[in-house]
């Protein structure tokens, strides 16, 4: 691949800046959602240009959209005596990516609880800013802040959302589908998953502007061979391509919270700042199967010893007419099915807790994808902040990589370029440190143990150099990238030991086929559902946040059709 030329460089990052300042990209651009609208039809027939080409195409056709804000959902409260001895058809435990688009689905025809221990992401500028993109993974407390810190027993620092919205509130924003090999393999419905998709997209996905930098990572990835390039598009395809975004045009996040407006506000309630501390469950007279009835919770930043209870609704004739439904994550929902008594006996032994129903693999089959970066920076430097917009996605989906600016003080930002792998072997477990639903549960990920992770990290860690040493990063930087970094695979080995970390795509612990069944059923128990990142039992491939918010979607409608209440215009887009 022939380099950029340093002037030409140079040039066309200085004319993008002063394009940007004097304002010529305007906000009287259409919405995008699922790559669609007048413009993205003209791209995708272009053939393939040289990169020179390719920066003055961005540079011409970057009009972004203006999709509304929206209004705040208004039927939130943090009250808990407020809805403590009710009862609703369905009770969601987790307002993040998947539970939110979840209760606005059921909301539609059902009385829907959702119930959030953070609270409401609005007000929050290190929420909705993008100019404060990262902040908040530096400011994490015990109860209150918006994402929760946690380490797992590897030592690698990670971290969970709190708040309305969930990891979609504090994450880099990047949305981009699955592919339809995953989804095939998962055996999900293809038409509907379309659907979902869609309905999501029309709501909270952007057509994002590049940045100086975001041009710059570009280049770095076609220079070192990750082709074709893609442009703008929401699959997740082999090459370089720009990405979605839930951050608009005006810096403003728009998580999966803004979702629910799409819900039946007469039928939906928001319980937040409230910590479920175990699930309501009672045995069947024949002992055979456990059912759930409601859950218990506790204010977050309360005591202990006061909790309260809310109930799924009973039918005429005093069955439970609704469902419990977990949506609390991968860490969340299976540390609370072992509070509740649901898991492997000899670990809720030893935290004395009565054995509600023996399933043994809740909390078996945690992994995250490992992750390796190298800093494009010499120093700290002064910029805002960045999430990434562009990823490159190599050696047949394996490797996705992406470059951001990361604060790592109130005036310091660090230029990382980091590259995960997508379809690790190694896998772990997690169970209770406590008996106190708000302290983090034990994780072990067991990153890199398996033979087949260690050379694939190997092989990252290779293209990772590339892009890090190619010619536009290091004239952007004014860098010369030291010759002695480590080259052999030994070296590589003990760099990817010695520096694996996270790429925040951590899942498992209740998954599909051994925790719940096809329909996200608790096996043994009966009422009880889970929706979330913890069925799983790979990442799809490319950032999930896209994949949890259509899944809580696609099994929102799904449970309508069960009950027949399903109405097929609810699938159309909606544009505001």
């Amino acid at each position: 691949m022939p380099s950029i030329a340093p002037v030409a460089l140079r040039y066309l990052i200085k004319r993008e800046t002063a394009v940007r300042t004097n304002k010529y990209i305007t906000s009287s651009s259409l919405p995008i959602g699922a790559g669609e609208g007048p413009n993205m039809g003209i791209l995708h027939k272009i053939h393939p240009l040289p990169i020179g080409s390719i920066l003055l195409l961005h540079i011409l056709s970057s009009f972004p959209c203006t999709l509304s804000q929206g209004n705040r959902p208004p039927y939130m409260t943090s009250d808990l005596k407020e809805i403590s001895g009710k009862s609703f058809d369905y009770i969601i435990v987790g307002g993040g990516t998947a539970g939110c688009p979840l209760a606005a689905t059921l909301s539609e025809k059902f009385s829907v609880l959702l119930v959030e221990r953070g609270g409401s992401p609005y007000e929050n500028p290190l929420v909705m800013d993008r100019r404060n993109y990262g902040f908040s993974l530096l400011n994490t407390d015990e109860y209150s802040s918006v994402a929760q810190s946690f380490i797992s027993r590897e030592g690698v620092a990670n971290h969970r959302g709190r708040v309305l919205g969930g990891s979609s509130a504090i994450n880099g924003g990047f949305y981009s589908r699955a592919s339809p090999d995953f989804v095939k393999r998962v055996g999900w419905d293809v038409e509907l998953v379309d659907d979902a998709y869609r309905w999501v997209e029309s709501r909270v996905v952007f057509q994002p502007q590049l940045t100086p930098w975001q041009f710059v990572a570009e280049f770095g990835f076609l220079e070192a061979g990750i082709f074709p390039y893609n442009f703008y598009t929401l699959e997740h395809v082999e090459g370089t391509k720009i990405g979605g975004s839930v951050f608009d045009n005006y810096g403003t996040r728009h998580t999966s919270a803004d979702l629910l407006e799409a819900g039946n506000t007469e039928n939906l309630t928001v319980l937040l700042n409230s910590t479920v501390r175990n699930l309501l469950l009672s045995n069947h007279s024949d002992g055979n199967e456990t059912q759930a009835y409601g859950i218990s919770f506790i204010k977050s930043d309360g005591s202990l010893e006061e909790s309260y209870e809310a109930y799924l609704n009973c039918a005429n004739d005093s069955t439970l007419s609704g469902e419990v439904i977990l949506a609390a994550g991968s860490l969340g929902s299976p540390q609370i099915l072992l509070l509740s008594g649901v898991g492997p006996p000899e670990l809720l032994e030893k935290f004395n807790i009565s054995v509600q129903s023996g399933l043994r693999e809740v909390g078996q089959g945690m992994q995250d994808n490992p992750c390796v970066a190298l800093l494009a920076d010499a120093k700290p430097q002064n910029r805002l902040p960045e999430p990434p917009v562009v990823a490159g996605i190599a050696h047949g989906l394996k490797f996705i990589i992406e470059a951001g600016i990361l604060p790592v003080g109130l005036n310091a930002t660090r230029m990382p370029v980091a590259i995960k792998y997508a379809f690790p072997a190694s896998r772990g477990t997690l169970e209770l440190n406590s008996t106190d639903p708000r302290q983090n549960p034990v994780v072990t990920f067991n990153y890199l143990s398996e033979e087949q992770d260690m050379k694939a990290c190997i092989e990252m860690a290779q293209l990772l150099q590339s892009v890090v040493r190619s010619p536009a990063i290091s004239v952007f930087q004014g860098v010369e990238h030291k010759e002695d970094e480590p080259s052999g695979d030994e070296e590589l080995a003990n760099f990817c030991k010695q520096n694996v970390r996270t790429f925040y795509h951590y899942h498992g612990g209740c998954a599909a086929g051994s925790v719940v069944d096809e329909d996200y059923r608790v096996y043994g128990v009966e009422g009880l559902r889970v929706v979330d990142g913890s069925t799983l039992l790979e990442s799809p491939g490319t950032n999930p946040m896209a994949t949890l918010m259509m899944l809580g979607r696609y099994q929102g409608i799904k449970i309508l059709r069960e009950r027949g209440q399903f109405d097929t215009s609810n699938t159309q887009d909606h544009r505001p």
